[in-house]
């Protein structure tokens, strides 16, 4: 049973689509990457998908009792304001300092409760900000750009540590992101989206498929082979024939269970 199945969504604003006919699923502990160019409507679906933004057709579908946990792209705290990461976690309700610790630990960085949020580098808040979001236990982690503003090297350890966070709680992982040579070789699964999901499949499959060729051009084959890794699991994918990349059928229907379900009907 999938975590999370998006059918058919279409979302629109002031007149202007921004998503058409937009269709995927995420499996349990499985990482799912979106990539597209900037307003393909990245951040459009994650908002549609956490209930934020109202799709003006189609359906998203959580399983039954679905834990979400969301990394922002960005979140400003007053500079000013005396808050230390401890304090920050237990906002706005208070956290056993046990789980506090280990969310921290899951997120890579154990050592930063006592440190204030004032002196955290971009990478450093990053982590807290993921620490936040594995909090409750979460079932899938969702990140919006959560590695915007950091450094290359930065990012890598950043989805590296997604990576062990996916191996040590079996979260499934939907993240968005415009770092393509570093996030690709992190990924399960990618889907290349501009305003409509134009393929998906294997990040190797993904990179020599003619749709995201057009899109991003064929640079990132190197830095692929170079981040490439092999996962220890297997997912299956009934979007792609096996080896083959093949643009997404969107009149391609995804069967659902009795699961809780938003439906909208087309305007």
């Amino acid at each position: 049973m999938s975590l999370l199945q998006v059918e058919q969504l279409s979302v629109r604003y002031a007149g202007r689509t921004a998503l058409s006919n937009v269709s995927l699923r995420v499996e349990p502990s499985e990482i799912v990457t979106i990539v597209g160019p900037n307003g393909s409507g990245k951040t459009s679906l994650l908002r549609a998908i956490i209930g934020a933004v109202r799709p003006s057709a189609g359906r998203v579908t959580r399983s039954r009792g679905l834990k979400i946990g969301y990394v922002p792209q960005r979140l400003h705290i007053d500079p000013t304001l005396p808050m230390d990461v401890a304090r920050f976690l237990q906002l706005p309700r208070r956290v056993n300092d046990k789980l506090i610790e280990k969310a921290l630990s899951d997120a890579g960085v154990p050592d930063l409760s006592s440190r204030q949020m004032s002196q955290l580098s971009g990478g450093q808040f990053q982590r807290v900000l993921l620490a936040r979001a594995l909090l409750g236990g979460p079932d899938v982690l969702l990140l919006d750009e959560a590695t915007q503003g950091l450094d290359q090297q930065g990012s890598a350890a950043f989805y590296q540590q997604i990576e062990k966070v996916r191996n040590n709680t079996e979260c499934a992982v939907l993240m968005i992101s415009h770092e393509l040579h570093v996030v690709m070789s992190a990924s399960d699964r990618v889907i290349c989206l501009n305003g409509h999901v134009c393929c998906q499949g294997t990040p190797a499959v993904v990179a020599s498929a003619p749709e995201y060729r057009a899109l991003f051009g064929s640079g990132t084959h190197g830095a692929l082979a170079l981040y490439r890794h092999e996962h220890d699991h297997h997912h299956h994918d009934d979007h792609l024939n096996e080896g083959e990349a093949t643009p997404h059928d969107q009149n391609h229907a995804h069967p659902h269970g009795p699961d809780t379900q938003q439906n909208y009907p087309p305007q």
